[in-house]
């Protein structure tokens, strides 16, 4: 015996309108009401009609692009999910797809909602737009077979996912090395994640470009939560740093105010370099030295390989594709050698 709206709106104790309405996400109910609907729609294994729908139909024409969870002020705000989605949505619209976003702010929700979104067929696959250690979704997306591809590299199961990433180790490197060319020698990694992989590459990557030139390594400042702050004064003391390697640019912003705050000068007394290359870079000043990380390649790459997943009947089970990068100079890094020059009267 097949569910229907009827028995969805007499165990949630609502009108079988309103139950229509949550299926077709109406403003006019509330968050509450919603999140009791649709509970009870999972434990009844109800399937709304939008799917039923799409039952027939070969494919529903959309990608999912799930974002990681919005749980903080640089997440939200960070170009590089919104340019993402804009060059997902352009690549998909060659092939007449649309886009549907799959957001929250915890991994618990997250994965809901991208479960939801498969079950009900709203899309034909997914692009996941991060890696992360504590990140349930690949899993779930590998285990069910799901067509998907990711942005970054995998944590776990590489042999069966189809990935596009920069070699951000590399990234982490050359950043430090440019830092080393300009004669710093006390040089610090600052983050504000320490569980994303990214983070993991570039640290590497800065490690062995000070180990390579025998100068200290020093631990990763994190600043993952705000009383973390507070100690950035005594981390700069400490360590004499002239330098900082910064996780990406919208932090690296702050940063800068926060070193502004303490009183020094950047590029004068601390040097910074960071990574995306996004539109925070030419909106402050002095100019933020940046490696730019072609994020339009990234989504453009992303949605042609999922397009390939999902038009060829033997498509590749894995695949690593990797982006090129470019340094930016601008002014946020100081040539060192250059105090030392005399010049005549």
């Amino acid at each position: 015996m097949s569910i229907t709206v009827k028995d969805v709106a007499k165990k949630a104790g609502v009108a079988t309108s309103t139950v229509s309405r949550v299926i077709n996400n109406h403003s006019s109910i509330s968050e509450e009401t919603k999140k009791k609907v649709r509970k009870v729609m999972d434990e009844l294994g109800y399937t709304p009609n939008l799917a039923a729908r799409n039952l027939g139909k070969r494919s529903a024409s959309a990608i999912g692009v799930i974002l990681p969870p919005l749980n903080s002020k640089e997440r939200l705000g960070n170009p590089f999910y919104l340019e993402t989605i804009e060059t997902i949505n352009e690549e998909a619209r060659k092939s007449n797809m649309s886009v549907a976003v799959a957001s929250a702010r915890d991994f618990e929700t997250l994965l809901a909602n991208v479960e939801r979104m498969h079950r009900q067929k709203q899309v034909d696959g997914f692009i996941l737009t991060y890696s992360d250690k504590y990140d349930p979704i690949i899993t779930y997306l590998v285990e069910e077979n799901i067509p998907f591809t990711l942005i970054g590299q995998p944590y776990q199961q590489e042999e069966k996912i189809i990935y596009v990433d920069n070699d951000n180790q590399l990234l982490g490197k050359q950043a430090t090395e440019h830092l080393i060319e300009k004669g710093h020698q006390k040089i610090l990694f600052i983050t504000n994640t320490t569980h994303e992989n990214l983070y993991y590459e570039r640290f590497f990557g800065y490690q062995k470009a000070l180990m390579m030139t025998g100068l200290p390594v020093f631990p990763a400042v994190s600043f993952e939560k705000t009383e973390d702050y507070p100690n950035f004064a005594e981390v700069l003391k400490e360590t004499q740093a002239t330098a900082l390697v910064v996780i990406d640019d919208l932090f690296a912003v702050r940063i800068m105010q926060l070193a502004t705050l303490l009183g020094y000068k950047v590029p004068d007394d601390l040097s910074v370099i960071s990574f995306n290359n996004s539109i925070f870079t030419t909106l402050i000043h002095p100019y933020l030295t940046s490696i730019d990380i072609d994020v339009a390649s990234l989504g453009e790459i992303a949605t042609q390989q999922l397009m390939t997943q999902l038009t060829k009947t033997e498509a590749q089970s894995s695949l690593r594709v990797v982006v090129p990068h470019e340094l930016i100079q601008r002014e946020t890094v100081l040539n060192k050698h250059n105090m030392n020059k005399t010049y005549p009267l």
